[in-house]
């Protein structure tokens, strides 16, 4: 093979603050699931198992010290990938558009999609189980194949269609916005607990 065109990256970061973070954030994440009955009836009604702030809190960091923190290390690491993906910002920069917490129970997924409007998307990871769900990221081009054959079960991983990545406690994820991506189901006894947010330009 000659090159490799139009690569897709995805970022692993870990997030500074270790264990302490991650206790004020699962704490944080259950109490909002307990207390925000709006965003348990949105999670109810947009078919979304177990809690997730999206659609009820638009102001999370300013909810609590902990949040604030994370957004601080999101925006270096969302700064050094917008470096590697050689963005021309011009004056403008990219922001931390929405933050919201997701804890999700045994049995719970969240099916494909995008996150249009923004230019990067990712999630921090706060409790991840044994079994915890993965993440799968899909091809890009896989509607526009048509009568491709399928790949072998034995094709490096930048030319499978699928990709899964196991989360990882304390690390955040970053991948470009227009990336269609799946949680897939929790097997784990106890709740996947994530913080997923997006950057706009601008």
């Amino acid at each position: 093979m000659d090159a490799a065109l139009f690569p897709t990256p995805v970022r692993r970061a870990a997030i500074g603050g270790g264990d302490a973070l991650i206790r004020e954030i699962e704490a944080a994440a259950l109490s909002f699931a307990d207390d925000d009955a709006l965003g348990r009836r949105w999670s109810s009604a947009h078919g979304y198992p177990g809690y997730t702030s999206y659609g009820s809190v638009s102001d999370l960091v300013s909810r609590a010290p902990c949040f604030a923190a994370l957004k601080k290390a999101l925006d270096r690491e969302a700064a050094a990938f917008a470096a590697d993906l050689a963005f021309d910002l011009g004056r403008a920069r990219l922001k931390l558009d929405n933050m919201w917490i997701n804890v999700m129970p045994r049995g719970g997924f969240h099916s494909g999609h995008i996150h249009p409007h923004s230019v990067l998307s990712g999630t921090y990871y706060v409790r991840t189980p044994k079994g915890a769900a993965a993440i799968r990221f899909e091809d890009p081009r896989l509607p526009m194949m048509m009568a491709a054959p399928p790949r072998r079960d034995d094709a490096p991983e930048s030319l499978k269609t699928f990709v899964y990545v196991a989360p990882e406690e304390g690390t955040a994820l970053f991948w470009e916005s227009w990336l269609r991506h799946e949680v897939v189901r929790n097997d784990s006894r106890r709740p996947r607990i994530s913080v997923s947010f997006n950057y706009r330009w601008g």
